[in-house]
């Protein structure tokens, strides 16, 4: 006589003849990653501008930052629809000035870096 699965076996595991293999069912995972206020404001520029600030933000940090919030002010979307032009543009004068401030100790010189890299990737 063989013992009950417990709970957290699965039936298809508990059957003699599928030895121990679960069928796959087909489900679609979906995963959407949570971006905060700063991060979300990152603004989609064309190509060649986000590499210009990836560029400015390697050797000035926060200067890329700075040039791309200007763009927000030239139509560049982000992913804050639901925010005012001018309050994204707000934001990445913040998260520039972050940047510039904490370069001294290589925390927002690297914060900078990452930056560069994420509006090149949304470019």
């Amino acid at each position: 006589m063989e013992p009950a699965p417990k709970d957290g076996e699965s039936a298809a595991a508990a059957e003699p003849g599928r030895g121990g293999a679960a069928p796959s069912s087909g489900v679609v995972v979906q995963v959407r990653e949570k971006k905060g206020p700063l991060r979300a404001a990152i603004p989609y520029m064309p190509f060649p501008v986000a590499v210009i600030c990836l560029f400015l933000n390697t050797f000035v940090p926060g200067l890329g930052t700075f040039v791309s919030a200007f763009t927000v002010l030239c139509g560049a979307r982000t992913d804050l629809p639901d925010r005012h032009m001018c309050c994204v543009f707000w934001l990445n004068i913040a998260a520039a000035l972050i940047q510039i401030l904490t370069a001294i100790v290589m925390v927002g010189w690297i914060m900078s870096i990452f930056w560069g890299m994420d509006m090149v990737i949304l470019a």
